[in-house]
């Protein structure tokens, strides 16, 4: 068998694998935190699975084959080498130790020129402060009537947030989809035909089943010890916010940018935010968590652009293997 599709296969299962297992729970873990007490496991993917069917399409149908939703114009397709399967089995190890990195520059670094890496990393740094900035004015604002983590929601407004969370999920898992899908697509033909799309939709679902499962994995205790990450209302105005943060993004221009360092900038905000204004949260225990989760993604960053310069100034010109 030709080596390039035995490697061509193993990247796209193992990126596809990390990518779901590890950047989803971003997008997820919220809803899980806040829904699993209410329904089944099952119940939960099968949700999840069927926004991202939808979505999968859209692309697909809207950007000529290219699931992508047109965020690897950059990048162009390579013919997959073994040094394109590391990066997502180096991801896969860090998803099993719990440590919340980016897969876009992990994944992507193995491919972009390093001239794209720079400037994927320049709007990736922006989106971190955006999001920590939006997020720090937006629960300052909502700590003004409410207190996330004692104030207990009005009887009459739970059904309200329960089902705005479903809602805002779906939302934040189609946006996020439309950014994170590149990581995975990079493997693939830009343009799919039915039967590739197929495959890869009845991958990802199977992946899906499996990460409800076992309800996140390790990643998910990002989101766990976060505040009030288990509530509906407070999984609400994470979702709306993030999603909202990452539409923008979106709409910005086609480079392709970490949602993980958008996500942790957002936590990092809202940490910020209920510690300032909630005289019993104190900002000791704030720092700590938030400078864990940042010198994650930093060490995260280091890999990616270790593998990105090994192959640009070792591998490819010595042509050693």
């Amino acid at each position: 068998m030709d080596m390039t599709l035995i490697y061509t296969v193993i990247g796209f299962a193992l990126a596809g694998y990390s990518v779901i297992a590890n950047d989803s729970i971003q997008t997820l873990g919220t809803f899980i935190a806040s829904k699993k007490k209410w329904f089944k496991w099952y119940t939960l993917a099968g949700s999840a699975s069927a926004v991202m069917i939808i979505a999968l399409a859209w692309g697909w149908y809207s950007y000529n084959g290219d699931i992508s939703y047109g965020r690897l114009t950059r990048i162009p397709y390579q013919e997959i080498q073994w040094y394109h399967a590391v990066a997502p089995a180096i991801l896969l190890l860090l998803t099993r130790i719990g440590i919340p990195v980016s897969t876009t520059f992990l994944v992507l670094s193995a491919f972009a020129s390093t001239v794209v890496l720079e400037k994927m990393l320049m709007k990736s740094v922006v989106g971190y402060g955006l999001a920590a900035m939006v997020a720090y004015i937006a629960w300052i604002a909502v700590s003004k009537f409410i207190n996330e983590k004692f104030d207990e929601v009005d009887e009459k407004w739970v059904g309200f947030w329960r089902n705005s969370v479903w809602i805002s999920s779906g939302w934040l898992w189609w946006v996020w989809l439309s950014h994170d899908v590149a990581n995975i697509a990079v493997y693939l033909p830009r343009q799919l035909d039915l039967t590739l799309l197929l495959i890869v939709m009845g991958y990802f679902t199977a992946l899906l089943f499996y990460i409800f499962y076992i309800q996140g994995g390790p990643i998910q205790k990002v989101v766990l010890e976060k505040t009030g990450t288990r509530y509906a209302r407070s999984a609400t105005i994470i979702n709306v916010i993030y999603a909202g943060v990452l539409f923008y993004f979106k709409e910005l221009n086609d480079l392709p940018m970490s949602t993980t360092w958008v996500f942790v900038g957002l936590l990092c905000g809202r940490e910020l935010a209920i510690a300032s204004m909630n005289k019993e949260y104190k900002l000791g225990y704030v720092f700590p968590l938030i400078g864990k989760d940042f010198l994650k993604m930093v060490f995260g960053l280091t890999v990616s652009v270790g593998i990105v310069l090994a192959i640009h100034y070792i591998i490819i010109p010595n042509n050693w293997f």
